[in-house]
This record gives structure tokens, sequence and C-alpha cells, in this order.
């Protein structure tokens, strides 16, 4: 079945990343048409979210953020798809990177966990990987359907990444730090984890909740520096990107310091165009319980 799937939707994918840009903007504005005003998709869940998020802010602006987050996440989905024939190049024009300078001169010394949160198109952050000789990793969660999978991976390794799995990350860092290899590791921080998995807390929109704190481990154990990766949507279709120091050391800060800092700077980044942010995810869900009850 998963195969079947995968050879009815691939060939739709391949034909939609070969339009041009007016019309692959167009398909863009129909599947936003049809996703919020017909199939009305979570929608109740990103205005509880918003709600929860900006208690400030009356329901016509929060409706007026829901309405452009949705046009917002067609477009992200159709650029998805895009990347299955953007050029090198193509991506430069798109996606391009402010201070890269600062990138390479972190790398002389230490390995970088870069991190970032679902925020504008972080798909496309593999592609930094342009810019730097060095190697570049992206740690990614595995999809269900094996065959949209290795689909996902073959996109995000186009630009010079490698993708790894949590349950590689450590081993591959390990690696690579002991044969002097000094590397990025992409990472999105932002997911909420099940209770069961809930070894950390902190604030995130001015909500307690339990938090990943995979990076700080990481950073902490085998000192690595963290840098977080800003991206603004300038206009449709193109993104800048700005790296920002949390640590270049990370075995010489205080527990929880980096995720604290990271959650700060998404937070940041959120409240500037909120409508950039992935909504749809219920990762508040876990507020007002106990940090004991797992």
């Amino acid at each position: 079945m998963h195969l079947l799937v995968f050879i009815l939707i691939y060939p739709h994918l391949w034909v939609v990343s070969k339009l041009p840009r007016p019309l692959f903007y167009l398909l863009s504005d129909i599947f936003f048409i049809k996703l919020f005003y017909f199939f009305g998709y979570r929608k109740k869940v990103v205005m509880e979210n918003l709600i929860l998020c900006f208690p400030n802010k009356d329901l016509k602006e929060l409706q007026l953020i829901r309405r452009q987050f949705y046009s917002h996440l067609c477009d992200l989905f159709m650029e998805m798809v895009k990347t299955m024939n953007l050029s090198k190049a193509g991506v430069k024009e798109r996606y391009q990177v402010q201070n890269i300078d600062y990138l390479k001169e972190v790398l002389k010394t230490k390995s970088v966990l870069l991190v970032c949160s679902h925020y504008a198109n972080w798909e496309w952050n593999v592609s930094i990987n342009n810019y730097i000789s060095e190697k570049g990793y992206a740690v990614y969660q595995k999809i269900g359907n094996p065959y949209f999978d290795a689909w996902i991976k073959k996109l995000r390794s186009r630009w010079n990444t490698t993708p790894i799995t949590q349950a590689e990350t450590f081993r591959t860092i390990m690696q690579n730090e002991k044969e002097g290899i000094k590397a990025v590791y992409g990472m999105v921080a932002d997911q909420s984890p099940p209770m069961s998995k809930a070894k950390a807390w902190g604030s995130f929109m001015g909500i307690n909740v339990p938090v990943y704190n995979g990076a700080e481990v990481l950073a902490q154990k085998l000192d690595l520096a963290v840098v977080f990766l800003r991206v603004k949507k300038v206009k449709r279709g193109v993104f800048q990107a700005t790296f920002e120091t949390i640590t270049t050391s990370g075995a010489h800060t205080a527990p929880g310091e980096i995720t604290k800092e990271f959650f700060l700077k998404a937070e940041s980044q959120i409240k500037e165009e909120p409508a950039h942010y992935l909504w749809t995810h219920k990762r508040w869900k876990h507020r007002g319980k106990k940090q004991t009850d797992h």
C-alpha cells in the first residue's frame, strides 16, 4: 500500500516542481482556498494556539494571522516540492545567507549545533551547506511511509547535506570529533516531547511546557558551539538567514542556559511575524501539568 500511494502521488509532485513561478504560486493559492475554506484543516487547533500565545490580541487580529498562516503553510509545502528541481543557483537566489563568514569563523575551532524552530522555510535550511566546505548533517524524524521517507531524505541531501536520525546523532558527532572533523549539525528544536520523555521544562511563549534539551546535552558533553538560525521571509518564495550566537563553548554553560536562550530567540522571531510559525501542532498541550506527571 505504501508503494502504491507513492507511485500515485510522486509524478504529480514532479510536475508541480517544474511549474513556472506564476503557475506555481497560483496552484498554492488554490490549495489555500481548499485547505482553509473547505477542509478547515486544524483551524480550531491553530486558533487555540494563537489565543494562548497572544492573549492581548483581539479576535479579528488573530483571525487575520490564522488566514495568513494557512497561505504560508501552502507555500511551504509547495516550496518543499520545488526542491525536487531547484538548482544550487536557484536556491541561493531564494534562500539568502547574510553572515556566512561568522559560521565559517566558528567552525575553525568548534563543530556547530545549528538550532532553529518550525519557522519560515526550515526545509531550505539545508542549503546552507552550499556556502561551507565542512560536512553538514540534518537531524530528522522518519516518516511512516518508507518510500516518502526515502524521498524526503533525497530532497534534504541535494545540497551537500547528510540526513541522520535522532538515534544516529550522538554516534555521528562522536565519530567526527574523534577523527577531528568539524561539521554543522542542524536540528529543529522546538518540538513538544511526550510526557513520558519530558526530562526538561521551560518557558515557550510565556507558557511552562516540557521541552527537548537534546542540543544542550550534546553541546555540554562534547563542548560544541550552538548557533541559532534566524530566518526571515522577505517576500513570497524568498528568505534570509542570519546566524546568532547562543554559545561558542557548550561545556562552559550552566544547566538550562542553552535551552532557555534558544526559546527566547525562537519567541522573538515568532512575535516579529506570527503567521510564519507552524501553528498546526499542539505544542502547548502539556501546559499546567506537574513536572513529575510522567
